[in-house]
């Protein structure tokens, strides 16, 4: 685990091949059935609120990322209904995973609640992953290694991290969820927050997802 950074930087550097309104597959799990994620996030954001430099992510956009595919104008049609049906076979055999929210972590350029245990989410990444590759888009974990997480602000400068350490601290309180789902979707940056169209919903073995 890294350690607190002395200052943060810009998120929103110019990223290879990315261009206003240029989409990209991602695999993310997202929070639309989870109001106990977006609560934590609020709380968390209501901590920071007045600290200069900072772009907190709207509850519409919570998101873990969990595995890049491509960019969509290179990634054929038929893969992607190949890669959604591949996801869904692999993961009808994955029950609902139980995680927690509780710990905050500072990235360089984020404010992040990584996912305990990170490995409890491993079969959705492999299942994923396996899918992605076998419908001929090589794709990426979304950290390497993956850590799973749930950013909550982004920084937009070069500032002084101390006082946004200050006014959140290291812990939130500990927040139970189950993971039911993983989401396809194709990401833009929209201004100074990623933003997307839905494209699938893969669900776990079990009950389905709350839509």
């Amino acid at each position: 685990m890294s350690p607190l950074p002395v200052q943060m930087t810009n998120h929103w550097y110019q990223r290879p091949g990315r261009f206003p309104g240029r989409e990209l597959y991602h695999w993310h799990m997202l929070f639309h059935d989870q109001p106990r994620v977006r609560e934590l996030a609020a709380a968390a954001q209501k901590k920071l609120a007045g600290q200069e430099g900072l772009d907190m992510i709207d509850s519409p956009w919570l998101h873990m990322t969990t595995y890049v595919v491509g960019f969509a104008d290179e990634v054929p049609g038929p893969a992607i209904a190949a890669m959604t049906a591949g996801a869904r076979q692999r993961l009808s055999e994955v029950e609902p995973i139980q995680v927690s929210l509780e710990r905050v972590f500072y990235a360089s350029n984020a404010i992040v609640l990584p996912v305990e245990p990170p490995e409890a989410l491993t079969p959705v990444l492999d299942a994923v992953c396996a899918a992605t590759r076998a419908a001929g888009c090589e794709g990426r974990p979304g950290t390497d290694p993956w850590l799973p997480h749930v950013s909550v602000a982004y920084s937009n400068a070069t500032i002084p991290a101390a006082p946004i350490i200050a006014a959140l601290g290291r812990w939130l309180p500990k927040t139970e969820i189950v993971i039911r789902s993983v989401s396809l979707v194709a990401q833009a940056q929209v201004g100074r927050s990623w933003q997307w169209r839905h494209i699938a919903e893969v669900d776990l073995a079990g009950e389905p997802a709350q839509r």
